[in-house]
């Protein structure tokens, strides 16, 4: 076994290759599914309302997703433009779902009888979907799962509970793209979980498989959730759906706090924008059907990212949201020599615009579509002229400038204090 220097130096040296697909897709689907969607009242429901496991366990009986329900999620995530999906195969709950000889409590056992998560990989592949699979390190349902944070024997059996699980996620259906760990409670340590050993063995299992940072190794990716936090290395933005809940709760109740298109479109660019991904979640019905206040969001989305989406995938450059090119009601995102200016409010002003903090000239200016616009820089201002009164976006109302330069773009910081930049007569106009 490799010491963790080693193991990191070794994860380092394969990571552009193994994440290069990653770093293209930006946008996926996280799906939360188990026995706490019969309640709806948050995944977490069984240790917030102390419901002991001899009464929790009986919802396993009455689970019962219908068929072809896996392939409603794959086909809403791909109609949305998403590029990859990651299933909750055992939440902290405990329950497993699929056929797993190490965890007796799982869905070919119980309820549907019926294996979830090779239904969930079937279906990603029938949609080109990359494959994740969410594996809590916390149950809820194990015997050892407290225990062990204080009992050697315990510890023993439970580190070994955990990875026999994920190797038969690993081994049991081909090809799995990412590992998403969660929750690694009651040790604060790697060592405690002994993830160094355990994630060198799944990592022997799939060579190209990518893993998150909550085995309390740093992994591949950061996963900052329910918040849109930047850093150096790659990380992914999971977000909830409403703010409330990452499994299911009522969709009529849930729909005034639900996501609208354009934030949605608000949190990709911000992840496009500053290196990392979206992973947008949403709880199925206890039946397994996409819930309805998330249908017709996601739908919009996929029909805006059908026109735009040179702007989302692909090889983006990130800027960290350092730089203030742009204007108060837009923000971009970077491909080599293209900015795509994303607008969130229309108003051009006597059929002008300005975007700041250009440098550089640019070659050609358009819309998406290639409608030209007129240009010329101005100090340190892109002067866009005859720009259309209408918004021309006719999908969400987020209508995309792409700016092209014959060079990488230089910019210029926006001043606090706009009268250091006066007494220049290209800059005295105001547009």
């Amino acid at each position: 076994m490799l010491s963790m220097p080693e193991y990191l130096e070794q994860i380092d040296a394969t990571r552009d290759e193994r994440m290069k697909w990653w770093r293209e897709a930006r946008f996926g689907i996280f799906v939360h599914f188990g026995l706490y969607a019969q309640i709806g009242r948050n995944e977490w429901v069984q240790t917030c309302e102390n419901i002991p496991v001899s009464e929790y366990e009986h919802l396993a009986q009455t689970f019962s997703p219908k068929e072809g329900c896996c392939r409603e999620w794959a086909a809403m995530a791909k109609k949305a433009g998403a590029k990859y999906m990651v299933l909750t195969t055992r939440h902290h709950e405990g329950f497993s779902l699929w056929d797993s000889k190490a965890n007796p409590f799982n869905s070919v056992n119980y309820g549907p009888h019926r294996d979830i998560v090779k239904e969930f990989v079937e279906a990603c592949r029938e949609n080109d979907l990359k494959i994740g699979f969410y594996s809590s390190l916390m149950d809820w349902h194990h015997p050892d799962g407290g225990k062990c944070a204080y009992d050697a024997e315990a510890r023993a059996r439970f580190t070994k509970y955990i990875r026999d699980l994920n190797e038969e996620l690993l081994t049991q259906y081909g090809k799995i793209d990412i590992l998403w760990y969660d929750v690694p409670e009651p040790f604060q340590h790697a060592e405690g979980w002994d993830s160094l050993a355990r994630n060198q063995y799944l990592r022997s299992l799939q060579p190209h498989i990518i893993i998150n940072d909550r085995s309390r190794i740093p992994e591949d990716f950061g996963t900052p959730e329910e918040h849109l936090t930047p850093s150096e290395r790659d990380w992914e933005a999971c977000m909830t759906f409403n703010g409330i809940s990452w499994g299911y709760i009522d969709s009529e109740q849930a729909a005034p706090y639900s996501y609208t298109p354009q934030r949605i479109l608000g949190m990709l660019q911000t992840c496009c924008e500053r290196g990392g991904n979206l992973l947008l979640n949403f709880g199925p019905m206890p039946d397994g059907s996409v819930p309805k206040e998330v249908i017709e969001p996601l739908t919009k989305v996929g029909e805006w990212l059908k026109v735009n989406g040179e702007a989302v995938y692909g090889k983006l450059t990130k800027t960290y949201g350092n730089t203030n090119q742009g204007n108060a009601v837009s923000r971009p995102t970077t491909k080599g020599n293209t900015v795509y200016m994303w607008n969130k409010i229309w108003t051009p002003y006597k059929g002008t615009m300005s975007l700041g903090g250009f440098q550089t000239c640019p070659k050609a200016v358009t819309l998406i579509d290639g409608t030209p616009i007129d240009f010329e820089l101005r100090g340190s201002r892109i002067i866009l002229k005859n720009v259309p009164e209408e918004n021309p976006d006719p999908i969400l109302h987020v209508p995309l400038i792409k700016i092209e330069f014959d060079e990488t773009p230089k910019y210029r910081f926006a001043s606090y204090f706009p009268q250091l930049h006066q007494g220049r007569p290209s800059d005295t106009e105001i547009l």
